[in-house]
């Protein structure tokens, strides 16, 4: 029974329900460019690929904060991808003891083609709310992830 302020707490269970398996096949559903397909990518090189996208050239301490992980795993990542050709790796030109990380030239387009519908879509579903209102998404969401992986 809707509430005066919309649904209630099990008309947005059931709705979340039905919504987050289409979401997630719909994600996998994003076909891979013909020039990634042979790298293999698993969701943790999809993350590290849409900072480094979205925000261009990152340090592999400043990718391992955002993807809350350890340097080390993002370093591994990071191999993996560069050995590959998909991530290009250079010493940061301001502290010599960083790595900075950006998308190879040969693949931004094939890249940007790929994650840039997600940016897109997110963009649009987020744009319209306020920021009180995005923290809120956010928050729940990762709430959400919690709760069910230690369940």
């Amino acid at each position: 029974m809707s509430t005066e302020h919309g649904l209630s707490l099990d008309e947005s269970v059931r709705a979340m329900v039905l919504l987050m398996p289409r979401l997630v096949a719909r994600a996998k559903r994003l076909p891979v460019p013909e020039a990634l397909r042979s790298f293999d990518l698993a969701p943790r090189h999809l993350s590290l690929l849409t900072y480094v996208l979205l925000d261009g050239p990152l340090t592999v301490n400043e990718l391992a904060r955002r993807l809350e992980v350890a340097p080390t795993t993002v370093s591994l990542m990071v191999g993996d991808l560069a050995r590959q050709g998909v991530l290009d790796r250079r010493t940061d030109t301001d502290d010599r003891r960083r790595t900075v990380v950006a998308i190879a030239d040969s693949h931004r387009t094939a890249v940007a083609g790929w994650l840039g519908g997600a940016d897109r879509g997110w963009r649009a579903a987020l744009g319209p709310l306020t920021t009180e209102q995005r923290a809120l998404v956010i928050t729940t969401l990762h709430a959400y992830e919690q709760a069910v992986a230690s369940s």
